[in-house]
């Protein structure tokens, strides 16, 4: 890992009509619209799922890296992560965000530690721990037999 600070740098581009296009040196482009609830066409990434999808992606990463330190075997983790938007004193925001993990792990897995690390991967999320709206994190260990 590289020391802090890390910087990262997106550029959103569009039009009056079109799309945005967010490109980032390196990566593949993505295509960005609002979500159909402001009148977007619904079939894009928006600002709104790319937040969420950052969260559910983070808390994955967080809990391989965890896993790993801890040298903790695992076969599987799906998260899905949900947000609510609501307008809070005349201002759109997120106010809650919940995660739905389903790790799925070897025979013989002790799942108590498998809850911590999950766990402790939501605490450590740098996403999650960079916005104001609460998150609640929904555990299910699946030991296979």
């Amino acid at each position: 890992m590289q020391k802090f600070p890390h910087h990262y740098a997106v550029t959103a581009a569009a039009n009056r009509d079109d799309n945005v296009d967010l490109t980032s040196e390196g990566l593949p482009r993505i295509e960005s619209a609002p979500p159909a609830e402001f009148g977007g066409p619904g079939d894009r990434w928006s600002p709104e799922t790319l937040l969420i999808a950052a969260v559910a992606d983070c808390f994955v990463l967080t809990f391989r890296a965890i896993a790993r330190a801890s040298k903790f075997d695992w076969i599987s983790l799906q998260c899905e992560a949900e947000g609510t938007l609501d307008r809070l004193e005349n201002t759109s925001q997120f106010t809650e965000i919940t995660l739905h993990a389903v790790l799925d792990a070897p025979q013989g897995t002790d799942e108590q530690k498998a809850s911590r690390l999950l766990e402790k991967a939501e605490h450590g999320c740098l996403i999650t721990n960079s916005l104001k709206s609460s998150s609640h994190l929904n555990v299910s260990v699946r030991v296979a037999n």
